[in-house]
């Protein structure tokens, strides 16, 4: 009996301590912020006693559930010192407010379950370890994108990703700060994506995923999207000035113009480059680029933000030349048929966003935008090929206004110890495109031919839903978006007005699941249906048939941390695309193309030589065919067959940081039957930078540091000089850079 009432008293006092600690485990709330007493966001926040986690929102703000007097609180974020904190009873209480100090990045720190998005975690390495310098850079922080400038330097760079040339943009979403970039119905290609009014020392973070897979990405999104985030605050104020070889010239000032301690903050900056080119007709370019942004945070932990931004930009282009040219000793290399080529563009930007914590679990993101955008382009292609007197240089120009919002709503909600993350958003686009015109021209000042001239008015609206149902190890995230379109075209050049319009929808479902097998192992499977939006002259031509093709994808792969040093990412991946018309800007024709298909692997690799010297490098392979023509004749043109970039980068060490970075792109097919070469390259860049003082930087970029003879881009074109009796089609091409320097002179304060 007296054995019996032991185990009755035992047992009802484990029930009772059980029964208190449920009882008195509490949620606790919190904030991380920098040592400028700014947001952080991504933080992940871990109970060690009770394996309960959250991360940090946009404003630094998190909700942990879970937790009693004793546990310890784990804070961290790549890039900042780990936090410890033993709850107490005025923890339990009140909200606890959490600071980060900065450390250089150190991979061994990286835990992949830790993350939201591992592969834009690396991405965010990369962009810590070997910081941006120009604006090209900007899409090369993308693993394995690559691009390439063939007129002037003011024309939006050419893309490669996953075997698409994607021109200009048409098969990737671009934004920056949730507005959009690429420009639809464009007077030279669906899609171009003009990313110079962004300052690239303004960039904080990028976001990016590959394929068709992801709910909230937009129009254009086939190979996949990127988007930009720019900094809220300053670290410090800087003023920079650079010369260089091609008397190039840079100057960048951005400046804090609040206390850096403050709720509230606010910078604006100024960028201005000029050079010349290395070509023997000076490319005479010029930018301007301006920024202003203002951020506040609200009593209930919300935030809102404004930002201005301007750039414009003129320069002369020696266009893309013949191989028969170069060969015969008619021009060099850097020479030119037609030197008169060039452009000027501008964009005006406003950007309003706000950010509401409804509630612990809700939050609601919306931003609203317009951009007023200026676009003027002379080029010449085919020479005297229609126009032996003449020439063929034809003019594309457009008046563009953009005006849209953009409008998500998070909740997580709790089920059994599972975590359901519902996310859904809606969102107009509205584009008033004046005098989209393409004309025959000479000399930039007499314009001999209308083309093509006409109005478009183009509105696409969207909504979209995914949960995220967090099961432990799995991680389960379908989705679907459905689009809405009207398009709307006036040609100018017909006698009779008349309003072209026609109207189109797509329901795009998506599924991907993720597993962590363990901290150092996570498997994905990725799939979805996607599309790009077309030209609405396209549209309006093909009466609405097949012109918002869809495509079908998916992916299988891997992130291994195999050391703590070491990690390794794998991708095997299918994208099918289905037939669409092609509005060819430069010749004002629809083109169609057939149905094609394109299986590839992306390998990616990030190693922690030691404290101060980071390695990464990543490279796709691909093999693009059409679906619909004859083996042998079946070569996607100008698609990359196998691509590869990467880099060394060192961090303070000794005052001293640097990169020794490269790119490669394969030999390629240049039309359907490779009959035609594209010819690929090997081209290194290298830059040094060394700590003076506290405040002052001196640093050293190299360009093409081998010298390498490179070809940047290349197009298979039929042409004829003015000498010639016949047309000769063969590779057009404009010349890489060569090797050229540049110093730069960089004080903080």
């Amino acid at each position: 009996m007296k054995n019996l009432k032991s185990s009755m008293q035992i047992a009802f006092y484990l029930v009772f301590f059980l029964s208190f600690n449920i009882l008195t485990a509490q949620q606790i709330k919190g904030s991380v912020y920098n040592e400028s007493k700014q947001p952080l966001s991504t933080a992940y926040i871990y109970n060690t006693n009770t394996e309960s986690h959250a991360h940090t929102a946009e404003n630094g703000y998190f909700v942990l559930e879970n937790n009693k007097i004793g546990d310890t609180i784990k804070v961290s974020l790549l890039g900042f010192k780990k936090r410890e904190i033993i709850l107490n009873k005025e923890n339990l209480n009140s909200e606890l407010i959490i600071d980060l100090e900065y450390k250089v990045f150190q991979l061994d720190e990286l835990v992949l379950t830790e993350q939201i998005n591992v592969l834009n975690t690396l991405a965010k390495i990369d962009l810590e370890t070997t910081p941006i310098n120009s604006s090209q850079e900007i899409l090369r922080k993308v693993p394995g994108l690559i691009i390439g400038q063939h007129a002037g330097g003011g024309k939006a760079e050419q893309i490669f990703l996953r075997g698409f040339d994607i021109d200009h943009g048409t098969d990737v979403s671009i934004n920056v700060d949730g507005m959009p970039v690429n420009n639809v119905s464009h007077a030279h290609g669906q899609g171009y994506s003009d990313l110079h009014f962004v300052i690239p020392e303004t960039i904080e973070n990028i976001n990016f995923g590959k394929g068709p897979y992801y709910a909230n990405a937009k129009d254009f999104t086939t190979a996949g999207y990127i988007d930009f985030k720019t900094k809220t605050s300053l670290k410090d104020n800087v003023v920079k000035v650079s010369y260089g070889d091609f008397n190039s010239i840079r100057t960048l000032g951005l400046f804090n113009l609040t206390d850096r301690n403050s709720k509230s903050s606010a910078y604006a900056g100024i960028e201005y480059i000029e050079t010349d080119g290395p070509f023997n007709t000076s490319q005479n370019f010029n930018r301007l680029n301006l920024i202003g942004k203002y951020s506040t945070l609200l009593e209930n932990n919300s935030k809102i933000s404004a930002t201005v931004t301007h750039f414009t930009s003129r320069w002369d282009a020696s266009g893309q030349v013949p191989n028969r040219a170069v060969e015969s000793g008619q021009i060099n290399r850097f020479g030119a048929i037609d030197d008169t080529e060039g452009g000027n563009t501008s964009r005006t930007n406003i950007n309003l966003e706000h950010k509401l914590f409804a509630s612990d679990d809700m939050t609601i993101k919306s931003n609203a935008f317009y951009s007023h955008y200026d676009f003027e382009l002379y080029s010449n292609f085919t020479f005297f090929l229609d126009d032996p007197i003449n020439g063929d240089q034809i003019k594309q120009k457009e008046d563009r206004s953009i005006f849209g919002f953009n409008t998500e709503i998070k909740k997580q909600n709790a089920f059994n110890n599972d975590i359901i993350e519902a996310t859904s958003g809606f969102g107009l686009r509205h584009d008033r495109v004046n005098d989209v015109e393409l004309s025959h021209t000479l000399n930039r000042n007499t314009t001999l031919e209308f083309l093509q001239l006409g109005d478009i008015n183009q509105t696409n609206a969207f909504a979209y839903y995914k949960a995220e149902f967090d099961l432990g190890k799995f991680k389960i995230t379908p989705g679907l978006r459905l689009e809405y379109f009207k398009f709307l075209y006036n040609d100018a050049l017909v006698e009779d007005y008349e309003t072209q319009s026609e109207t189109k929808t797509a329901l795009l479902p998506k599924l991907n699941i993720q597993y962590n097998q363990n901290n150092n192992l996570q498997w994905f499977l990725k799939s979805g249906i996607g599309f790009h939006s077309n030209d609405t002259r396209v549209v309006v031509s093909q009466a609405g048939k097949d012109v918002l093709p869809r495509a079908y994808g998916v992916d299988f792969g891997n992130i291994w941390k195999p050391t703590d040093k070491l990690v390794i990412n794998t991708t095997a991946w299918y994208l099918f695309l289905e037939q669409e018309f092609v509005y060819v800007g430069d010749a004002g024709i629809v083109e169609p193309s057939g149905k094609t298909e394109r299986l590839g692997l992306d390998l990616g690799l990030r190693y922690q030589l030691s404290k101060h010297l980071y390695f990464n490098t990543d490279a796709t392979l691909t093999k693009a065919r059409s679906v619909e023509d004859n083996d042998g004749e079946d070569y996607i043109p100008l698609a990359p067959s196998f691509t590869m970039v990467g880099g060394l980068a060192l961090n303070d060490y000794k005052g001293f940081s640097g990169a020794l970075r490269y790119r490669f792109l394969d030999d390629r097919a240049a039309n359907e039957d490779y009959s035609v070469t594209a010819e690929g390259y090997f081209v290194t860049d290298f830059n040094l930078n060394y700590k003076i003082n506290s405040n002052l930087t001196l640093g050293v970029s190299i360009e093409n540091l081998f010298d390498t003879e490179w070809n940047e881009t290349q197009f298979l074109t039929e042409s004829r000089l003015q000498n010639e009796t016949e047309s000769v089609e063969e590779i057009h091409f404009t010349p890489g850079t060569p090797f050229n320097a540049k110093a730069t002179l960089t004080y903080n304060f």
